[in-house]
């Protein structure tokens, strides 16, 4: 099986890379490209409209799409695009939903699947474990779960501790959780969340920088 590759920049971004291409979620940090899709969750983690306005492909909610223009595309829950790799092999990127809290706004999540490397499972802007389970349901195995946790608008450290353990991934990966001052929870408490739940082996905690290879 071929490797994945996740980068935490910081936040909610990230660069996944898989078979030679490059993807970012939610870009609020400037990070040099090219980038040959980006996957933002609401279009308030847009920051850089530059950098979206230069990106083949944004995928993102229906409304997003319509406000941002250009390469913006929406990708709604269960629907899916298939993208060729630099290898030949497909790349498959499915929209799955998002529940942000506490006032249950519509967002997007990603997983992106192959035949040949690990499903990645990006949560984007959720709060809700209903929306963990349909995921696991729907898209089983998931190899690696990037988690955004800030204990307000996303999961908090207990239920990202619970999700895991619903989508009985291997490698955890937390993100968002630090770099805000609405975010009421931090990565000590990430990690003491999975401690409790016998999760701590499945945890991989990444500073801004930091790269992962599974």
């Amino acid at each position: 099986m071929a490797s994945a590759t996740v980068r935490l920049i910081g936040g909610p971004t990230l660069v996944i890379e898989a078979g030679g291409l490059r993807l970012l979620t939610d870009p609020t940090f400037d990070q040099p490209g090219p980038f040959d899709v980006v996957l933002l969750s609401h279009d308030q983690h847009g920051d850089d409209p530059g950098l979206l306005e230069r990106v083949p492909l944004v995928l993102t909610t229906s409304d997003a799409a319509q406000r941002l223009g250009g390469s913006a595309r929406a990708l709604p829950p269960w629907y899916h695009l298939s993208l060729p790799r630099f290898d030949g092999v497909a790349l498959r990127i499915t929209g799955v939903p998002a529940q942000e809290g506490p006032n249950g706004t519509t967002h997007t999540g990603f997983v992106l699947s192959s035949v040949d490397t690990p499903a990645v499972y990006i949560s984007g802007g959720n709060a809700s474990l209903d929306v963990v389970q349909q995921v696991a349901q729907r898209c089983a195995p998931i190899g690696i779960a990037v988690l955004f946790v800030d204990g307000y608008l996303t999961l908090t450290s207990d239920q990202a501790a619970r999700a895991a353990a619903i989508l009985a991934s291997p490698t955890v990966i937390p993100a968002h959780v630090e770099g805000w001052d609405h975010y009421t929870e931090c990565i000590d408490d990430v990690r003491a969340a999975f401690a409790r739940h016998g999760l701590s082996d499945r945890l991989r905690v990444l500073a801004a920088g930091d790269t992962a290879t599974i």
